[in-house]
């Protein structure tokens, strides 16, 4: 791991660059396959789970048998961990509720703004080697508790064709309406698009490859919303003396492990810190199963040193990591200067970890430094929010000089009549 000490200004906008991904080779097949789905529906999913995923798919929904099978393919401890994250979350996503405002902007004025659910939203959970089914917890729980219509998702199976028992016991348990046989950009073309099987949605939520993510990109600039830009995940770590090196580089290693572009950092106050940091990532590092898969990712990372706590977290600030960890004295303190970040976790016994399972926030965060201008999915990413005005005969006529001065202004003559036809009636 490389270390930075007291980096100038000038050099911060490097030092918070991400792995640089090429798409462009990908870009035009993304396109492809989410046209041709949109073309010719089911029967291109079919066919490109055969051509992609070497999968012969004789139906595409998930039937009801395969629920009652993966539920006895669950264990216990697992069951009863779910139990326990879908308490956590329900209950910081439930006190997310938004209210109806209503308020009279003046006599005979009344204004409103009111929370409405989306009608049918979609959710993409990445299958392979490593199911998410945590995902299924921080997705399906905030869309049942803002009250969607309609709930369905979509993840690639295994080679048998089978999705990942977690994922179905997952979704059963959280109010997922529908569960598709469908992975990658095919995937979020479906559910922008529709086909026989699967209902085009309002909004696709949910990580993937780079893949999945270029075809949400795609679609999100032509019919359908999505959650946030995505990239790798990433951490930081704000550290000083208070700070466990230990802790620090197991929350640096969990990281690293998502993919070999993820991306870890540490903010630390000293030359001795770093180092120490640095060796314990290393001794760790060896004792895990996929060491040299690890240390592919830890070459995107990096130690920043700096002499004073104003810097860190004006680096901090500058970086806007996905997940924040402050191990550091007055954490808290140093957290109400924090102004862009994903998830920020206080302190030495709270790892990234705790937020991507069972804590209560969700995990699907900004990365890539769009912290600076996107929240991670909660309560309103599965709402909007409509305006109601209402007028009485004594309102618009106390209204009518400033609505028929500015009309004029913009030289909107029916604007003007719209309101002048009412006062003089």
């Amino acid at each position: 791991m490389n270390i930075y000490q007291n980096p100038p200004r000038e050099e911060w906008t490097a030092l918070c660059r991400r792995a640089e991904q090429d798409n462009s080779q990908i870009a035009e097949r993304v396109e492809t396959i989410v046209q041709r789905v949109a073309s010719e529906g089911d029967a291109a999913l079919k066919a490109l789970a055969c051509e992609i995923d070497g999968v012969v798919l004789d139906a595409i929904e998930v039937a009801e048998a395969e629920y009652a099978y993966a539920e006895s393919k669950v264990s216990d401890d697992v069951k009863q961990a779910i139990e326990v994250a879908v308490k956590n979350i329900s209950a910081f996503h439930q006190a997310q509720m938004p209210r109806e405002l209503r308020v009279e902007t003046q006599a005979g004025v009344v204004c409103v703004q009111r929370p409405v659910a989306m009608r049918r939203v979609g959710l993409y959970i990445p299958g392979g080697t490593a199911p998410l089914f945590s995902t299924v917890l921080m997705l399906a729980l905030p869309a049942t508790i803002a009250g969607c219509g309609e709930i369905i998702l979509c993840t690639p199976t295994d080679k048998q064709g089978r999705v990942a028992a977690e994922v179905l016991y997952a979704a059963r348990r959280c109010g997922v309406g529908k569960v598709y046989k469908v992975g990658g950009a095919q995937a979020v073309a479906a559910m922008a698009y529709g086909t026989e099987s699967i209902p085009k949605v309002d909004k696709i939520f949910g990580p993937g490859n780079r893949y999945v993510t270029m075809a949400k990109q795609y679609v999100a600039a032509r019919n359908t919303a999505i959650d946030m830009p995505a990239g790798p995940s990433e951490v930081m770590v704000m550290a000083d003396e208070s700070a466990n090196p230990k802790f620090v580089a197991a929350d640096m290693l969990s990281q690293a492990e998502h993919g070999r572009d993820s991306q870890a950092i540490v903010v630390c106050n000293s030359m001795a810190l770093a180092e120490s940091i640095a060796a314990e990532v290393e001794k760790q590092r060896q004792l895990l199963s996929r060491a040299d898969y690890v240390a592919e990712s830890l070459a995107n990372s990096r130690a920043i040193v700096f002499d004073n706590k104003s810097d860190m977290v004006a680096f901090a600030n500058e970086y806007a990591a996905e997940h924040l960890i402050i191990s550091m004295e007055d954490a808290w303190g140093v957290a109400d200067n924090i102004t862009a970040a994903g998830s920020i976790f206080i302190g030495n016994y709270s790892p990234e970890s705790a937020g991507d399972y069972a804590s209560g926030t969700n995990h699907t965060l900004p990365t890539s430094g769009w912290a600076h201008s996107c929240s991670g999915v909660n309560i309103d990413s599965f709402m909007r929010k409509i305006t109601i005005q209402e007028l009485s005969s004594q309102g618009i006529e106390s209204l009518a000089p400033t609505i028929i001065a500015m009309a004029d202004a913009e030289g909107l003559e029916a604007h003007a009549a719209a309101v002048k036809v009412r006062i003089e009636k």
